[in-house]
């Protein structure tokens, strides 16, 4: 599992007004997780530039329509927000950031699009609880840890099962979420979960139900 959750953080950080966005397909970040992106679309580079010399925080989050083509599709409603907490060039001009997750937020509105990338006005008010400490919750972790294997197996994912087992419960969910091959409204779903219950169960569900589907049952899952 690459997406590991951070260290928590000694105050709760500053969530602006103004917030850019990364619009990717499939891709999530929660709460003190990491993110790594390997950025190379020039208005992506243009948005790490100006976000490096302003609060270094940037929103990921989805388009509602997975198989759009619209370079500026139609998103989903919450996304959340990382700040740039690692940062290298490559020789061929491409950025290759690390993202550390701090806040979910609903978007109030997007902004008149005044650069070459997208911009919302972020509401934080439902997600307050992000900023705070590692949760905590009394999931079932045996029964998620027994799907996990045969899931692992299946796909073809190799895991450091005393790792998974050492885990904190936010830090396996977190790493589960973003890094696991599952459908982009599933995802979804899971960032949208109220809290680490929700999203364990959620996922115990979700991971479940991917064991035992047929071959051709993604098209049902869409």
């Amino acid at each position: 599992m690459t997406e590991t959750p951070t260290p928590k953080a000694a105050a709760a950080p500053f969530l602006p007004d103004v917030l850019p966005i990364f619009p990717l397909i499939g891709t999530v970040l929660l709460p003190r997780g990491r993110l790594p992106l390997n950025v190379f679309e020039q208005r992506y580079l243009t948005m790490i530039n100006d976000a490096l010399g302003r609060g270094r925080m940037i929103g990921v989050i989805q388009p509602s329509d997975p198989d759009t083509q619209n370079p500026a599709p139609t998103l989903y409603q919450v996304g959340c927000a990382g700040r740039i907490t690692s940062f290298a060039e490559t020789d061929d001009g491409r950025y290759l950031i690390t993202l550390s997750g701090l806040c979910r937020f609903s978007v109030a509105a997007e902004l008149p699009q005044e650069r070459i990338y997208r911009c919302v006005k972020p509401d934080w008010s439902a997600y307050q609880a992000d900023v705070g400490p590692e949760e905590d919750a009394p999931f079932d972790r045996v029964r998620l840890t027994e799907v996990l294997r045969y899931y692992f197996k299946t796909q073809g994912i190799a895991a450091d099962w005393s790792a998974v087992q050492n885990a904190s419960g936010e830090t396996l969910i977190t790493s589960l979420t973003m890094m696991c091959p599952l459908e982009p409204n599933e995802k979804q779903a899971l960032v949208e979960a109220p809290g680490l219950l929700e999203r364990a169960e959620l996922l115990t569900a979700l991971l479940e139900m991917a064991c035992v589907a047929p071959p051709d049952a993604d098209i049902a899952r869409h």
